[in-house]
């Protein structure tokens, strides 16, 4: 039981970063366009995870074996994902990406009976169940229309893939810590992403990006939504079952909203609240199920 209150700690921290990530984004993608602006925060979060890999004096030995599987994690996840679910949001609307992208859970129920066998049980797909409705409710109804199709299906391909890189976690040897595991599939992503970025760089604005709303912007996009948020992801998908682990993704839209609402002025009303309180009866579900 201790496992699963600090595994669904964990969880509940990285969704909800992410939920306030979409805030800092919005502002940073002005002066950064989306590419560049992943291969930044991969460069920062490295650095940030070579300083506490040092100090808390890891292991970065990994078995030949295991060599294929961190690839995959670091080419599906932290590369595929992230690039098409940027793509995804900057060709679509907001609420379409939320929508889209809450369908995450549901893949990691698939994905982790197909790959590592685990039962869905009556518990486990209510909880999907109401949750989905309440992130439905919460964003209301996007449109899909021909102008955003491309966005749709490139948030997705996000979904799908951050789905299978959260299952394939769970086939990491625990052995490794979450630390060395993150820092080599984030090195992945900077040797996929540098052929597509490095000639584009020189056309940056960087007295711009000077700004400290920019640079400080960034610093928190690498340090603690990709650093510390990948870390706490990966650690709590490791306290808990991947078809389980998945329903804590839900906290990332309640985060975006409500901060949304309290920094950018958006609102929000009696459907946010209906929302938030299904996904966390499904939460609920599944801990007490755990």
């Amino acid at each position: 039981m201790k496992n699963t209150l600090l595994g669904s700690l964990y969880l509940s921290l990285a969704a909800s970063i992410w939920g306030g990530m979409y805030v800092v984004v919005k502002v940073v993608v002005d002066s950064v366009p989306p590419l560049e602006l992943v291969w930044f925060r991969y460069v920062i979060a490295i650095v940030a995870l070579l300083i506490i890999g040092v100090v808390t004096k890891q292991s970065w030995r990994i078995e030949k074996r295991d060599w294929l599987l961190i690839f995959m994690i670091g080419l599906i996840g932290n590369t595929i994902s992230i690039v098409t679910q940027e793509i995804g949001t900057m060709l679509s609307t907001a609420q379409m990406g939320a929508i889209i992208t809450s369908t995450t859970p549901a893949f990691m129920v698939l994905f982790a009976r197909i790959i590592l066998k685990e039962k869905i049980t009556f518990k486990k797909a209510l909880s999907i169940i109401l949750a989905t409705i309440g992130v439905c409710i919460i964003v209301g109804n996007a449109q899909i229309n021909s102008s955003n199709q491309l966005g749709a299906v490139s948030l997705l391909i996000a979904a799908l893939t951050w789905s299978l890189m959260s299952v394939l976690i769970k086939r990491v040897p625990g052995q490794y810590s979450q630390i060395v595991v993150t820092t080599y599939a984030i090195l992945v992503s900077i040797v996929l992403l540098t052929p597509f970025t490095i000639n584009r760089l020189d056309k940056l604005d960087f007295q711009a990006m000077m700004h400290p709303t920019i640079w400080g912007g960034l610093l928190y996009l690498g340090v603690i939504s990709t650093a510390c948020a990948f870390l706490l992801w990966n650690r709590g998908l490791q306290m808990l079952n991947a078809s389980s682990g998945g329903l804590f993704f839900f906290f990332q839209p309640i985060v975006g909203t409500f901060l949304g609402w309290l920094l950018l002025g958006e609102q929000i009303g009696l459907p946010f609240w209906i929302g938030t309180i299904l996904i966390f009866i499904g939460v609920i579900f599944v801990i007490r199920e755990e």
